[in-house]
C-alpha cells in the first residue's frame, strides 16, 4: 500500500490550535519535499503503531502492516 493515486482515500477535515496549523506551515516552508498529506499520514500512522494494544496475533494483522506500510511510504517519501 503506498500513498499514490490508486490507494483508496478518505477525506478528513479536523481543527487543530492556531499554533501547531502555523508550526507545520513554517515546516512545509522550509521542507518543499514534504506537504500536509504526507505529514499528517506519516504522524497519524506513527500514532496508530506506538499506541496499538497489541498481542502477538493483532501485531501481524494486515491492518497492523499496511499502517507500517504508510508510516514508511510517507516518511521515505514513496509516492515517486
Amino acid at each position: 500500500m503506498t500513498l499514490n493515486t490508486t490507494t483508496p482515500k478518505v477525506s478528513l477535515m479536523a481543527e487543530v490550535p492556531e499554533e501547531l496549523y502555523n508550526a507545520l506551515q513554517t515546516y512545509l516552508e522550509g521542507n518543499p519535499t514534504w506537504n500536509q498529506h504526507r505529514v499528517f499520514c506519516a504522524a497519524l500512522s506513527l500514532f496508530l503503531m506506538q499506541n496499538s494494544s497489541g498481542s502477538g496475533q493483532q501485531t501481524l494483522s494486515k491492518g497492523h502492516r499496511d499502517v507500517n506500510r504508510i508510516y514508511l511510504d510517507a516518511l521515505f517519501d514513496y509516492t515517486l
